[in-house]
């Protein structure tokens, strides 16, 4: 099992970032629109149930009413700071973990979830994604594979050897977890998207108005002397191009029915 960040310290992380989130999630509105772009439903219910979990601030929400504008639309979030600037967007909102939904068996026709697996156990959120879901029900899932922030973790390998990213899974894991939940018709389908940025203290600054900067055991626990960070940017800027530095991200979306 991968280790991850205390739920804790995440939560606060995000609650810290809520009010810089939206100007800086270029990428995180970008892997919502391929996650949807994607999805569709053979059989729409009459009346469509909708679980946005892990909404954020409610970006992916506010897609997913445009494209089912009659269908009942549940969010919930663990950050009370993210979820209050998405609850105009839905019909009831919710505080709660993912992993430990606070919602009747088979409530929902569709479970949505994006960006947000890579900081829980997957096995725990398929289960409980399973769990509210009706039989037939769909599930649509993007998250983060092991490519991402390579030049980041390529750079601070010749500084030091502290974890700077998460343990972000491969897809077969991926897979594994939602055959173990009882998923059927799984479809996985991986894309690289890169970020650039003018200079590394720009990039770092982008991860963190996210809320994206907690990475559990094993990173450092104080900052970074002078000569550290200057051999950090001499190492990132080997990987320097025409658009500027480049964060890349290894999205990985996912398909499947209950």
């Amino acid at each position: 099992m991968k280790s991850l960040p205390a739920k804790q310290r995440i939560r606060d992380a995000f609650d810290r970032a809520a009010t810089s989130y939206d100007t800086a999630a270029v990428l995180q509105r970008q892997v919502c629109e391929h996650l949807l772009a994607r999805f569709d439903l053979p059989e729409k219910p009459a009346t469509l149930s909708i679980l946005d979990a892990g909404c954020g601030t409610g970006y992916g929400t506010r897609l997913l009413r445009a494209r089912w504008p009659s269908a009942h639309l549940s969010i919930v979030d663990f950050a009370p700071a993210m979820l209050d600037l998405a609850r105009n967007a839905a019909d009831t909102c919710t505080t709660a973990d993912i992993e430990a939904l606070p919602f009747d068996e088979q409530s929902f026709d569709v479970w949505w979830s994006s960006l947000t697996l890579q900081w829980c156990n997957a096995d725990t959120v398929f289960a409980e994604a399973a769990r509210v879901l009706r039989p037939h029900g769909r599930l649509a899932v993007s998250t983060l594979g092991p490519g991402t922030f390579r030049e980041l973790r390529s750079a601070f390998a010749r500084v030091d050897d502290y974890r700077h990213t998460l343990p972000f899974s491969e897809p077969a894991m991926i897979r594994q977890s939602l055959q173990n939940a009882g998923f059927s018709g799984i479809s996985l389908q991986r894309e690289t998207l890169t970020q650039h940025y003018p200079d590394l203290k720009t990039l770092l600054h982008a991860v963190k108005a996210i809320g994206a900067n907690p990475v559990g055991p094993g990173a450092r626990s104080g900052m970074m002397g002078r000569n550290a960070w200057q051999s950090l940017e001499i190492a990132y800027e080997q990987h320097r191009t025409p658009e500027g530095l480049p964060a890349s991200y290894d999205v990985i979306l996912g398909y499947a029915e209950r």
